[in-house]
């Protein structure tokens, strides 16, 4: 029987999700925890990787167990055993053919920047001190539904087969609680998948956009250029959050 895991975790004292020597991840830390109350190695497949530092308020895995088991206790023992900055909302049973990884047709991330000093949010959102004019980066993110070949924002010598991507949204919002004046900005991007590193460079070009360090003009060629090294800076992982990820046979 194959089942699928909702769950979300605070990505700060991880190397990321997938298991790699000497470096705590989720995806290691959850298969102990899975192979413990259920006596028995159980290895799960993510939907995705995500890199050091970068949290997730939704993800899927799967895995496979043919005994049968309680699911809601499992997931209250789960909890309780897990450590606090992982956390399961769900598991439930699926078709025997189905993929967290190759059935997801949409993922959404989010970057958060704050533009003032918050004491609570330092592994949490992107601290940065300079004006931006969101308006322009909004326009510049508008261009990136012209492209379908993203290798200028993808990580170099990365092992992939192709660069395409389908963009469906790229916005940003300014938002934050009143003590902050509003001052704090949020990118979404929704595609059909996304390449190593895309998000940061993504938001790191955005941003040069609004320091008016390079024009819409700019923006557009450097995607069309498929270069790595005209692309803008890669963000640091602490602001970025994988926020869902859409199945064709899953009810949101």
């Amino acid at each position: 029987m194959r089942y699928f895991i909702k769950l979300a975790y605070n990505g700060t004292a991880y190397h990321g999700w997938q298991i790699q020597p000497n470096a705590a991840s989720v995806q290691e830390t959850l298969n102990k925890a899975f192979s413990v109350l259920l006596n028995s190695e159980i290895n799960l497949m993510g939907a995705g990787r995500t890199d050091t530092g970068v949290h997730a308020r939704e993800m899927y895995a799967h895995f496979d167990f043919e005994d049968s088991f309680d699911i809601p206790k499992l997931v209250h023992k789960l909890n309780s055993f897990l450590p606090k900055d992982i956390v399961i909302y769900q598991i439930f049973p699926v078709d025997s053919e189905a993929h967290t990884r190759f059935d997801a047709t949409k993922r959404t991330y989010e970057y958060h920047i704050h533009l003032f000093k918050d004491a609570f949010l330092q592994e949490q959102s992107w601290h940065f001190t300079q004006n931006l004019d969101v308006d322009l980066m909004n326009e510049a993110a508008k261009l990136l539904f012209n492209h379908t070949d993203f290798q200028c924002f993808s990580k170099v010598n990365t092992d992939v087969n192709t660069f395409d991507c389908t963009i469906f949204e790229a916005y940003w919002t300014r938002g934050g609680a009143e003590q902050s004046g509003g001052n704090k900005l949020v990118f979404t991007i929704s595609a059909n998948r996304f390449l190593r590193n895309m998000v940061r460079s993504i938001v790191g070009t955005l941003v040069n956009v609004g320091l008016h360090k390079i024009t819409l003009a700019d923006f557009n060629t450097i995607i069309e250029s498929k270069s790595r090294n005209k692309a803008g800076f890669s963000v640091p992982a602490h602001g970025l959050y994988l926020t869902k990820i859409e199945y064709p046979y899953l009810d949101d």
